[in-house]
């Protein structure tokens, strides 16, 4: 997201993917729909994909927003297990979590990445 953009507005993608997990991983078990083995798994590293990559895009610094986002992958499968929503704790869960986080700040450096090279050749990035 350009730089020239105000930090509130950098920050609503942050805010909504943030929005969407708790709804996502706070769901009680009877309204969770049924879906193929696995599917679980995709959901927790998309989501955690998309916390890495809006988080790093709103401008929050790396050595912030890692370890608040492991934090987030271990505390939620914690609650998950304790409180009274018929979910239980997974930790195959917090690794799919963990493996999301991963390649969301990967995602934000590649485009991160592309994005500059662009600006120096005095293109700027379309879209």
């Amino acid at each position: 997201m350009p730089r020239s953009l105000t930090p509130p507005v950098r920050a609503l993608p942050f805010a909504a993917a943030l929005l969407l997990s708790v709804i996502v991983l706070f769901t009680p078990a009877s309204g969770v729909p049924s879906a193929p083995p696995g599917t679980d798994k995709v959901i927790h590293i998309a989501l955690f994909a998309a916390l890495a990559l809006t988080g790093r895009a709103a401008g929050i610094r790396t050595r912030v927003l890692l370890p608040a986002l492991a934090g987030y992958a271990i505390a939620s499968e914690l609650l998950q297990g304790r409180l009274p929503i018929g979910r239980s704790a997974d930790a195959w869960d917090a690794a799919a979590d963990l493996v999301g986080v991963a390649a969301g700040f990967a995602a934000h450096r590649v485009l991160s990445d592309a994005v500059r090279r662009s600006f120096r050749r005095g293109r700027r990035p379309s879209g």
